[in-house]
């Protein structure tokens, strides 16, 4: 009977969380004050991760489309070049995207990043703080390697306390629009 109860109560909190809206601007993003999940993620190599042993400091969490998106890797350039500014303030920056390993590997290498990219590929840590949106998942399944249940992250920047709380946030659905490097530098100075 204990067996029981603890399976029904990790489904009821897995299913509790897991949200894919139906567009970009019906997401319902966890807030500040809210405590980012813990849930597995894969590091480039495909280790599984949990993101309470990779958040367990402050840190800029990124959190973007895919290597894929011009966008995206302007927004990881940008991240790139204030990243030293950003250790001073005491942060540590991490990006996760839906990209699996291989394609982070590439990412990695192709902008030179000296942070820390994620997979999560299937979506749960997406759907867990409420970001992810359906997309028609053919698109995806190349840079999922399949894994893709047909969903894409909105772009968002977390700034998280060492207890995975989040201090500010910036999500906006057109995903042509992000976060610039010393808008977030005057944040982490102010918090």
């Amino acid at each position: 009977m204990k067996n029981i109860f603890k399976i029904v109560t990790l489904l009821f909190s897995i299913v509790s969380f897991a949200q894919i809206a139906d567009k970009a601007e019906n997401v319902s993003p966890l807030l500040i004050g809210e405590k980012i999940p813990n849930v597995v993620l894969h590091d480039t190599n495909g280790k599984e991760v949990k993101t309470k042993d990779i958040l367990d400091k402050k840190t800029v969490l990124v959190v973007y489309r895919g290597g894929w998106c011009p966008y995206c890797n302007s927004q990881l350039a940008d991240m790139q070049e204030i990243e030293k500014d950003i250790i001073a303030l005491g942060y540590q920056v991490i990006a996760i995207s839906p990209d699996a390993p291989s394609f982070l590997k590439q990412t990695l290498d192709k902008k030179e990043l000296q942070y820390k990219l994620y997979s999560d590929s299937e979506g749960v840590f997406s759907q867990a703080v409420g970001i992810a949106f359906s997309r028609e998942k053919p698109k995806l399944d190349k840079y999922s390697e399949g894994k893709n249940p047909g969903f894409l992250p909105v772009p968002t920047v977390y700034v998280l306390n060492d207890k995975q709380e989040i201090e500010f946030m910036y999500i906006n659905p057109n995903y042509g629009t992000r976060l610039k490097g010393d808008v977030l530098l005057a944040v982490l100075k102010s918090l």
